[in-house]
């Protein structure tokens, strides 16, 4: 009769971490390793600057690994952000004020070319 009350401690003690380990979300990954991807690299920037990443391309950069070199645009802002994604630490290694990227056509480059005299 002592086993019933030593078997429950034990289902006491076990239950807490078993609700714990099943609460964990398997989508939820942990961000380790190089960046790997350009989607990556915008995700990183955009949470360091607030803005929507417009491009990213690949760089050599200290090292065999390089980075990611991406582009901000700023939507209420007149500037944007060039930033420099380090791919082994997954941080902004620099970040450059630049014109807004993928903002209006300036009044040079018109968006609608008329012809004229044609059919």
């Amino acid at each position: 009769m002592k086993i019933r009350p030593l078997a429950s401690a034990l289902a006491f003690a076990v239950l807490p971490v078993l609700v714990l380990s099943a609460g964990t979300a398997k989508s939820r990954k942990h961000a380790s390793g190089l960046v790997r991807t350009a989607k990556e690299a915008k995700a990183i920037a955009e949470q360091d600057t607030g803005g929507k990443a417009v491009s990213a391309r690949r760089i050599p950069l200290n090292g065999a690994s390089g980075g990611w070199e991406v582009e901000v645009r700023m939507p209420h802002e007149d500037r944007g952000w060039r930033c420099v994604i380090d791919s082994d630490t997954r941080t902004v290694h620099t970040k450059t004020h630049i014109e807004n990227p993928g903002g209006k056509p300036t009044e040079k480059e018109p968006s609608v070319r008329m012809v004229r005299g044609s059919r």
